[in-house]
């Protein structure tokens, strides 16, 4: 199975079961930002239960700017915030402290173009389950595709999917809550979350 992704920021489960499903993987490269999307955001499971973790960006007075063109904003340090949520939300999971060095140099290198840091994230994410994956990028946007197309996985409001559940911190205060970002999986089933992602399903739109 061929599959056509945007590429988001610590993708959400729906986004590596895809992937782990799959032959091969095709990132959308050139598609239009859209505000409110998992394009620049990602949902933990923090002590206060669901937290979206956004990544402020630079706007232009262009109608339209395409994705990949779309800067990071400098000005405040989201990045440490961003860490610091994670800590909150995972240093008592199973495998934070296993896999904390692999990503924090996410939080600690300054990436102009927000599609860089996504892809970092997804390269990174991949080594630490042991997913080989073969991608490449778009070149034009296709309206239709003849691609597996979960594109629709961006928008939140569009995925619904609902997976197995699996041990998480606050699950007693809080209960199960499904399809958070993939690192809620690594954290919680270390190396184990990649069978767990291999027997998900996701259903076509």
């Amino acid at each position: 199975m061929e599959v056509l992704l945007h590429p988001t920021y610590f993708p959400s489960m729906s986004h590596f079961v895809a992937m782990a499903n799959a032959d091969k993987i095709i990132f959308e490269m050139e598609d239009n930002f859209q505000k409110q999307t998992n394009r620049n955001r990602m949902y933990i499971y923090s002590p206060n239960g669901l937290q979206m973790l956004n990544i402020p960006v630079k706007h232009t007075n262009a109608a339209h700017q395409k994705t990949r063109d779309i800067q990071l904003e400098t000005s405040f340090d989201w990045q440490k915030q961003h860490f610091k949520s994670l800590e909150a939300a995972y240093r008592n999971s199973p495998f934070f402290e296993f896999f904390e060095d692999d990503i924090r140099p996410i939080f600690e290198k300054k990436h102009t173009f927000l599609m860089d840091l996504n892809l970092q994230t997804i390269e990174i994410i991949s080594k630490c389950l042991g997913l080989q994956l073969e991608t490449q990028h778009t070149s034009e946007f296709m309206k239709e595709t003849n691609y597996t197309d979960f594109r629709h996985l961006v928008n939140g409001k569009k995925d619904t999917s609902i997976f197995e559940s699996y041990p998480q911190v606050f699950e007693e205060k809080y209960e199960f809550i499904t399809n958070l970002s993939v690192l809620d999986v690594l954290f919680n089933e270390g190396r184990h979350a990649k069978s767990y992602l291999k027997a998900q399903q996701l259903a076509l739109l």
